[in-house]
């Protein structure tokens, strides 16, 4: 029954207004890109099918606001998550500073029950801006800044060309199975009620 399992992976992106959290997301999800800027308020998802190694699992993306004003939203959209994405800008180095915020911000509001190896995906984005003249953050400085927090996997992407986009989220949901080995939400067509063989099949409602 392989085939009707299905494992919902909640990931969270996290980085400073601007970075292009919800431009990442639309592009995987959607494969669609906006150069109108709107700021998200409070928190969206979006759900994406992804096989892999033969099971079905729903990726159910939160994109954050990164206005610090909205930060105390956190609790309820951190809680559960299976991994995190931390984003910066490679062209603004206050947003690749601020990557230790809110990965500290994320600790502390999630709690997951082991911290030191919960997973963590770094997204250099905006690569494509200015042809990279605009660069100010080196695909080395951000690698070096991963390697020193446990080998946290890092990416460059660019949200509007579509540029290694489904790559990262490849890696984002791997990480996120990891995290989350064997809770799946599916019915069986059978439940034995009584532990003891004795299987009992749903037929209705017996109110």
């Amino acid at each position: 029954m392989a085939t009707r399992r299905r494992m919902l992976l909640k990931v969270i992106i996290l980085g400073d207004s601007g970075v292009g959290k919800t431009s990442l997301m639309n592009q995987y999800v959607n494969r669609r890109f906006s150069n109108q800027y709107k700021a998200t308020i409070g928190a969206d998802f979006l759900t994406k099918e992804v096989h892999f190694e033969d099971r079905l699992f729903t990726l159910q993306i939160w994109d954050t606001a990164g206005q610090e004003r909205f930060q105390s939203l956190g609790v309820a959209f951190y809680r559960g998550a299976d991994c995190c994405v931390l984003v910066h800008d490679v062209n603004v180095m206050k947003s690749f500073e601020n990557l230790n915020n809110w990965r500290e911000e994320f600790l502390i509001q999630a709690s997951p029950s082991d911290p030191e190896n919960f997973p963590f995906v770094v997204l250099g984005n905006k690569i494509d801006v200015d042809g990279g003249n605009s660069r100010v953050v080196s695909e080395k400085k951000a690698k070096a800044w991963c390697a020193a927090k446990g080998n946290i996997p890092y990416f460059e992407t660019s949200a509007k060309e579509g540029f290694n986009v489904d790559a990262a989220f490849q890696s984002i949901a791997k990480n996120a199975l990891k995290n989350e080995p064997e809770e799946e939400i599916y019915l069986p067509d059978t439940i034995d009620v009584a532990g003891g063989g004795r299987q009992q099949t749903s037929t209705g409602c017996e109110c």
